[in-house]
């Protein structure tokens, strides 16, 4: 993996290794996709395979399909997504039909979708055309903090905009903490705290929408480690490491400062610095 890695399929989820899987070959659709006008007025054969990453220890004990992912229902939903709706690019169509599947069966965590285009306008011999995407939900830590006006107003305001964003879910916040400020800059006290989740938004989606969120907050960056309403970090995010002037993941000097690997260590005590390879609890044992 690069260390700067923009894409959503982010860096080489090793977690994935050995995990159960549910597999569909060839799925055959016929829909109107293409950028020319007659591949979308009378349609062509499109073929999907796709393998959905998840448990099924749980239904394969229990010999019960309410525990697992219905393939049939899988099968139909891509059969319709494909048939309802229209795409220029089969790239479009993979990314749209890859997020309705992750956000209709809860149980699946990651997938890896093959879009194939037998019959594409190429006037030369090709057997198949097609394109293949990894796409599933990504576990992220933030941090959270505010030193202006209503504290605790404008971190509960995050929070419930964060729980209601469509592509993230299981979200975790840990106790908030009040902290003397960090920079040297004279101002008031802190509260912080660190927030887990799980999301489907890329690393670079992620930070547009925390931004966006503290412009809803009327935070204005004028000093450098200065007082603000609301300050919103990516900490860690699973399988991602970059270093540009954008965004810099692992977030940089979190090893000497307390108030964020103290709200860290109540929700991911064991995570581990990808650099360093020192857990949460290692870079807070050895900070006291």
């Amino acid at each position: 993996m690069s260390v700067n890695e923009r894409g959503n399929g982010i860096g080489d989820r090793s977690r994935e290794q050995g995990r159960d899987q549910i597999r569909i070959t060839n799925l055959e659709v016929y829909g109107g996709h293409g950028v020319y006008p007659r591949e979308t007025r009378e349609g062509q054969l499109f073929q999907v395979d796709v393998t959905l990453n998840t448990d099924l220890r749980e239904a394969g004990m229990a010999d019960e399909l309410t525990l697992s992912t219905n393939y049939g229902e899988v099968c139909r939903m891509i059969h319709s997504f494909l048939r309802e709706n229209t795409f220029q690019l089969i790239e479009a169509a993979a990314e749209h039909l890859a997020q309705e599947l992750l956000l209709s069966f809860p149980r699946v965590e990651s997938l890896v979708l093959e879009l194939k285009k037998p019959m594409a306008p190429v006037k030369l011999p090709f057997s198949n055309i097609s394109v293949r995407i990894e796409r599933g939900w990504y576990q992220a830590y933030l941090g959270i903090g505010s030193n202006l006006g209503d504290r605790q107003g404008y971190i509960d305001r995050a929070l419930e905009e964060i729980r209601r964003h469509p592509k993230i879910r299981q979200v975790r916040c840990s106790k908030l903490i009040a902290t003397a400020p960090y920079g040297g800059v004279e101002q008031e006290d802190f509260l912080n705290g660190a927030i887990g989740l799980k999301t489907l938004l890329s690393p670079y989606e992620l930070l547009d929408f925390l931004q966006a969120l503290e412009k809803q907050a009327k935070r204005e960056r004028k000093i450098h480690w200065g007082p603000r309403t609301l300050d919103l970090d990516i900490l860690f995010y699973e399988g991602f490491v970059s270093g540009d002037e954008r965004l810099t993941v692992p977030h940089p000097d979190m090893e000497n400062r307390s108030f964020v690997l103290g709200p860290l260590d109540e929700l991911c005590p064991w995570q581990k610095h990808p650099l360093t390879g020192k857990t949460v609890r290692e870079m807070l044992r050895e900070l006291a």
